[in-house]
């Protein structure tokens, strides 16, 4: 994508972290509904799919990557675990650590959610118009980056 044109913006007034969760809780609301005939929430969708992506990532690790407090992970995970979704091992190397991975009905759920997921994601894309999904997204990406540091 070309960058974009510098314009005159006015300083951003109010809370940044309020807009942000509220915008959050929008899109949230909206790939729950669609998901919902996948039996899934985002949260799990998004989780089955990393794990899936990281086949014996650690809690901890998973929590990293996700920008997220292993507490609320494992708050999150308890229900695709005892859904049979997700399976948890011993790490060999740390007798505290648990390593995730999908169980094959796990593998089966997030792949059937997949074209779900799709709808969802048009859905808001189709909301924002694709270019501005594409500057969120990037803007997005820009601010994760900026505020690790």
């Amino acid at each position: 994508m070309a960058p974009l044109p510098d314009i005159a913006l006015a300083p951003p007034t109010g809370c940044t972290a309020l807009r942000l969760r509220k915008a959050a809780r929008r899109v949230t609301q909206i790939y729950d509904q669609h998901l919902e005939a996948a039996g899934l929430t985002i949260t799990q969708y998004g989780l089955l799919g990393h794990i899936r992506s990281f086949p014996g990532v650690s809690v901890g690790q998973l929590a990293e990557k996700l920008v997220m407090d292993p507490t609320t992970l494992t708050r999150n995970l308890r229900p695709i675990e005892r859904q049979g979704l997700v399976g948890l091992t011993p790490d060999p190397n740390d007798k505290r650590a648990r390593l995730l991975h999908l169980t094959e009905k796990g593998l089966a759920v997030h792949k059937a959610a997949k074209p779900v997921w799709a709808r969802a994601q048009q859905h808001v894309v189709d909301a924002l118009g694709e270019r501005d999904a594409a500057m969120l997204h990037d803007a997005l990406d820009r601010m994760l980056d900026r505020l690790a540091r």
